[in-house]
């Protein structure tokens, strides 16, 4: 296997250029609370309602001579819903087909949009990671470009794009909180702070129900769990993505859990305070924040809310 590429805060800066100026320049919320400052990217206000347009976006466009982007064959990938959107979306945009492999339990106005947005969705497994496997065997069956979310440094420096604007809008950060499932994102943003303002601390959030990446990062190799479960599905990971794990080495200074009840705290705090709604894995950055806030007074700490795809039903179990 072709080890990918480290990851370059060079190439954040030129996926700008490239990305889809509808996934750029997300709102920056703003509000003191617990004795800090809190600041927030919301990732929700763009047309797929998360920020995996970035990150798929310099894919499609950098990224794929990687996977033969002269080819007008299908690509192949697995997603929560997310994921699958973004790559739908930038994959109509370059006139690439896509076949998208999810859980036959997930979020069904996810599977919805990913179909509105030209996406052929199949369902197989009962959670993210047994539908990877099949959208694995699917693109090696077929000779086709599986594209997997973690794996492809275009798709980490992508969505590490939101930390330069964020470092663009508040000076002197001194915390950035990331939520933490497959790693693209933790890795992207702590590889631009790391190399542009060393002095922030970016510290990646994993699900207490799966612990994997946690796991992983703190022993410096990829560790499955048999288990992914906690209400986050965009962060519900059980088997680690090798790659991603050893990004975060270098990117991330500490990676903490959150359980559910402090998820959906940290939900109806956005609904209150900002009037956003932000689906679980979004608000796991902000949820670590809360959980931490005694540890982090007079600080001026960061998040980026990830994504707010709830259907009518979670809206009313949660923010009801």
């Amino acid at each position: 296997m072709t080890r990918e590429p480290e990851l370059s805060h060079e190439n954040i800066s030129a996926a700008r250029q490239v990305i889809d100026p509808v996934f750029l320049n997300s709102p920056l919320l703003s509000c003191p609370t617990a004795g800090l400052m809190l600041f927030a990217k919301d990732e929700t206000d763009n047309p797929i309602r998360s920020f995996k347009g970035r990150g798929t976006g310099y894919y499609l466009a950098h990224g794929t001579a990687k996977t033969g982007a002269a080819s007008r064959d299908p690509l192949v990938t697995a997603s929560a819903g997310n994921f699958g959107q973004g790559l739908a979306y930038n994959a109509a945009r370059h006139g690439r087909s896509l076949v998208v492999f999810a859980s036959v339990n997930a979020n069904p106005l996810k599977i919805a949009a990913m179909r509105r947005l030209g996406a052929e969705v199949h369902l197989a497994g009962e959670d993210f990671d047994a539908a990877k496997d099949a959208a694995r065997h699917h693109a090696r069956d077929r000779d086709l470009a599986f594209v997997e979310d973690g794996a492809h440094a275009a798709i980490a420096e992508g969505a590490g794009t939101i930390a330069t604007e964020l470092s663009e809008a508040v000076d002197a950060l001194d915390v950035v909180y990331v939520p933490l499932g497959n790693g693209a994102l933790a890795a992207g943003i702590g590889c631009w702070f790391k190399a542009r303002a060393p002095q922030t601390r970016v510290v990646a959030v994993a699900a207490t129900g799966a612990p994997c990446m946690a796991l992983s990062y703190r022993a410096g190799r990829a560790i499955a769990t048999p288990d992914g479960n906690t209400i986050a599905d965009g962060i519900a990971v059980r088997i680690p993505v090798p790659s991603a794990v050893d990004w975060l080495r270098d990117t991330v200074d500490e990676v903490v859990l959150v359980d559910d009840d402090e998820i959906v705290q940290a939900m109806r705090f956005a609904e209150r305070t900002w009037g956003r709604r932000v689906e679980p894995a979004g608000a796991a950055g902000l949820a670590a924040i809360l959980a931490q806030a005694a540890s982090l007074k007079g600080q001026r700490v960061a998040t980026a809310l990830c994504g707010g795809n709830l259907t009518e039903a979670q809206i009313a179990g949660w923010l009801s």
